[in-house]
């Protein structure tokens, strides 16, 4: 099959691979280069690092109503999609024969949008999943065509679930583009109370020492390690990458980045803090280690 793939992210990289091996990927199309980094350079999105690597053309239009255009007059049968960030236009949605698959890391219509894996996390979701629909004009409201339930574990960041969830998604991926090649893709409607997330804000990344510890603990595992959830203790503002709650519902935090210093425990800091600041130590103390009330 005569196939388009698009895709940014990192999330995307398995998909491309799986696509590539699967069909005769035409082009792949992804995001332009993006500033990055302290020296604010431009960067190759890893979709696109991925496809250079491949030998694959690549492209990243602007405009995607013009792109459509362009690819008017080539036949295509698959469009393949993961972790783009763009909405698609129904120009581009019509040009396949066999219509447009898109990974996407949740039990679809739960979380839809662009952060399913860190709505998951924060919410304390026990489980959650990737589902393969076939695309239509809305936001993540295309017919299912396969999914797949994964636990989550008590302990698991974002970093671990993402990449666990892309590399189920790839299966999947392969698994939905056989059925299409043999004309036995079944769509299912959407079914269930939907659920909409938004890009990550950087309010979003703020943890209030004062909730629950297992929300704290679970707002943490969401942003681990990049971009991070954020604390101020005593007027400091802290990057918190690790944190868990006791048996006793003691919160700890495990590993933190303060400003101007590496990563460091919840117990080295806290002792940094003493012999800077001696009189705000009790009240650094009490924010990082506490009982539940």
């Amino acid at each position: 099959m005569r196939a388009l793939f698009l895709g940014t992210a990192a999330f995307a990289v398995p998909s491309l691979r799986v696509a590539a091996a699967r069909t005769a990927l035409l082009r792949v199309v992804t995001r332009p280069d993006r500033p990055a980094g302290r020296g604010q350079r431009l960067t190759r999105s890893p979709v696109k690092q991925a496809a250079l690597d491949l030998g694959l053309r690549v492209d990243e239009p602007a405009a995607l109503r013009a792109y459509a255009a362009e690819l008017r007059d080539e036949p295509l049968d698959l469009i393949v999609l993961a972790a783009y960030g763009r909405i698609l236009p129904q120009d581009l949605l019509d040009l396949p024969r066999l219509g447009a698959l898109n990974v996407h890391p949740s039990l679809l219509p739960k979380y839809r949008g662009a952060s399913p894996i860190q709505a998951a996390l924060a919410n304390g979701d026990r489980e959650t999943g990737v589902s393969i629909m076939l695309m239509d004009a809305g936001l993540d409201t295309g017919d299912v065509v396969l999914a797949e339930r994964v636990a989550i574990g008590p302990a698991e960041t974002y970093a671990e679930l993402h990449d666990r969830l892309a590399s189920i998604g790839a299966g999947l991926l392969g698994d939905a583009i056989d059925l299409a090649a043999r004309g036995e893709l079944r769509p299912t409607p959407q079914s269930g109370e939907p659920t909409l997330t938004r890009p990550i804000a950087k309010s979003d990344l703020t943890v209030d020492l004062g909730w629950a510890p297992q929300r704290v603990v679970d707002h943490v595992r969401a942003y681990s390690p990049r971009p991070a959830a954020r604390a101020t203790i005593d007027g400091e503002s802290v990057k918190i990458l690790r944190a868990h709650v006791t048996p006793d519902g003691e919160l700890v935090i495990d590993e933190l980045i303060a400003p101007n210093r590496g990563k460091m425990s919840g117990a080295a800091y806290l002792q940094s803090r003493r012999s800077c600041h001696p009189e705000p130590f009790d009240s650094a103390q009490d924010k990082l280690r506490r009982r539940t009330r």
